[in-house]
């Protein structure tokens, strides 16, 4: 099954409400995500024919790409969060009996859900600052902070994401890597 199809068939493992959030953050994250990388390709490749063919280039087009990075980015980190691709540092997790992986793993959920609210709360009162400043972006004339609305927001769902990953490995057998993804490693290796 596709990287494509596994998202549009997304499936929570929490039950009930949680279950309902978890599945419709997936379905909003999956259309964010999509509809940014695809509106930075035809914008770029604009750009470059404007620029190149027509010997001009789009003057507002590397502003509407930072506002699209910026989207991504915030989308993406919840995005990783859910399908237990982030990042981690697992020699002393490892190592442990899967008892031990199972508290680390509530241990680090509700640690990383707490920082991400903790730079949610930040994310806002940055964007307040720069909201009393009233800065625009110079080629698109709209307010600078509504750029970074996008920080808060993905920081909210992937502190919400954590949260529900600590949840789902408070109530089950098995150790979870996220709502949906079973802690162990792929045999990823080839003959040659």
């Amino acid at each position: 099954m596709s990287e494509e199809e596994s998202e549009k068939n997304y499936r929570s493992g929490l039950p009930g409400f949680l279950g309902t959030i978890d599945t419709a953050i997936s379905r909003i994250e999956s259309v964010i995500l999509a509809l940014g990388v695809l509106l930075m390709a035809v914008n770029t490749v604009a750009n470059v024919i404007g620029r190149f063919v027509f010997g001009q280039s789009i003057f507002f087009s590397g502003e509407i790409n930072r506002i699209l990075i910026i989207m991504i980015t915030f989308a993406g980190i919840g995005y990783a969060a859910r399908h237990g691709r982030h990042i981690r540092m697992s020699a002393i997790y490892d190592a442990l009996p899967v008892g031990g992986r199972k508290a680390l793993m509530i241990v680090i959920s509700l640690f990383t859900s707490l920082v991400m609210f903790f730079l949610l709360y930040y994310s806002i009162i940055y964007i307040l600052d720069l909201y009393s400043r009233g800065r625009i972006l110079p080629a698109l004339g709209f307010p600078i902070f509504i750029i970074y609305v996008w920080a808060p927001i993905g920081f909210l769902v992937t502190g919400i994401q954590y949260l529900l990953t600590a949840i789902k490995n408070l109530t089950s057998r098995d150790v979870y890597l996220s709502t949906s993804v079973v802690d162990g490693y792929k045999d990823t290796e080839t003959e040659v």
